[in-house]
C-alpha cells in the first residue's frame, strides 16, 4: 500500500528534521563522514518511523559503524528536536537503520572502472582473433 499525502509530508519533514540535527546540531565526535537520510517509512497509524542514513567515511571502515551507534545514543535528542519542528499532537518514534544502497553503487562504480581500466590496458583476446580472421580473408 502506497503511503498516504499525510504520511508523505510526515516523511519530509522528518526527513528535513533529522538531517539538519545530524548537521548542525549534533557534537559527538565519533559522527563523521558524510551523513544522509535517504529514505523515511512511516507506519500506517504514524506512530513509528524508520529512517535510513546513508554514512560514509573514506578511509576509516569503522567510522560509520561508530556514527550510527553515536546517532542512535543521540535518538532522544533527535527525537525531541522532531517534535519541536513537527506541527501535531503526536510525534513518530523514530528508529535508525543504515542504509547501504549508496555504498553498494560506489562500489558498483568503482569496479565497472577498474573492469574499464583493465581492458584498455589488456584487449580481450576476440579483438586479435578477428583481426586474424580478416587477414586470412584476404
Amino acid at each position: 500500500m502506497s503511503p498516504s499525502r499525510r504520511q508523505q509530508k510526515i516523511a519530509r519533514v522528518i526527513k528535513e528534521s533529522v538531517s539538519r540535527t545530524i548537521q548542525s546540531r549534533l557534537s559527538d565526535p565519533r559522527v563523521t563522514g558524510l551523513i544522509s537520510v535517504t529514505e523515511v517509512d512511516i507506519s500506517p497509524d504514524s506512530k513509528n518511523a524508520t529512517v535510513y542514513l546513508s554514512i560514509l567515511a573514506p578511509g576509516d571502515e569503522k567510522a560509520p559503524d561508530r556514527a550510527f551507534k553515536a546517532i542512535n545514543h543521540a535518538a532522544g535528542h533527535i527525537q525531541a528536536q522532531l517534535g519541536r519542528d513537527l506541527a501535531g499532537r503526536t510525534c513518530p518514534h523514530l528508529h535508525f537503520e543504515q542504509d547501504d544502497k549508496v555504498k553498494k553503487t560506489l562500489e558498483t562504480l568503482r569496479l565497472i572502472e577498474q573492469a574499464q581500466h583493465e581492458y584498455e590496458e589488456h584487449p580481450l583476446i576476440d579483438d586479435a582473433a578477428e583481426s586474424e580472421s580478416d587477414d586470412q580473408e584476404l
